[in-house]
């Protein structure tokens, strides 16, 4: 059990391990409150509005246990997560309706067809808003080495 605990520590260390854990609760909230928003609204808007709950926990959870040691001020992160996700967003619809559209011959309910949809199109946004929040929204720059400065 201690070597359990013991990997269990080692591995959440890794920042791409705790951006799948937390983004991958963000996604969840995203997926699951994409259902009851399909029953007020298009498909496509509900896909939209859930991206944007899923996006504020996301920035609610990744600048204190995936991105620490940000200097960039909130404003400014929060501006750059914004636009990161935007395009994400786009990612997530596009894919969502692209895939949506593709299983129009299989005989399953809708909503089941839109959960898949929406679903696999949320993995692969993850995969895109990581790489940009790692390199634009809570990017760390390293240390200036003997207070030289970094231009050449």
């Amino acid at each position: 059990m201690k070597r359990i605990k013991g990997i269990a520590v080692k591995v959440s260390q890794h920042q791409g391990v705790r951006f799948l854990a937390l983004g991958g609760f963000a996604a969840l909230v995203n997926w699951l409150v994409r259902f009851p928003l399909s029953l007020i609204m298009p498909f496509e808007a509900a896909v939209f509005v859930a991206y944007c709950i899923g996006m504020s926990v996301g920035f609610t959870l990744y600048p204190r246990y995936v991105f620490p040691g940000s200097d960039r001020p909130v404003t400014h992160q929060l501006a750059i997560f914004v636009a990161v996700n935007l395009a994400g967003a786009g990612v997530v619809l596009v894919v969502s309706y692209l895939l949506l559209q593709a299983q129009s011959a299989f005989p399953y309910p809708l909503f089941i067809k839109e959960g898949l949809a929406h679903g696999f199109a949320i993995g692969v946004g993850a995969v895109a808003n990581f790489f940009g929040h790692k390199t634009l929204t809570f990017r760390v720059r390293p240390p200036e080495e003997n207070g030289a400065s970094s231009r050449v």
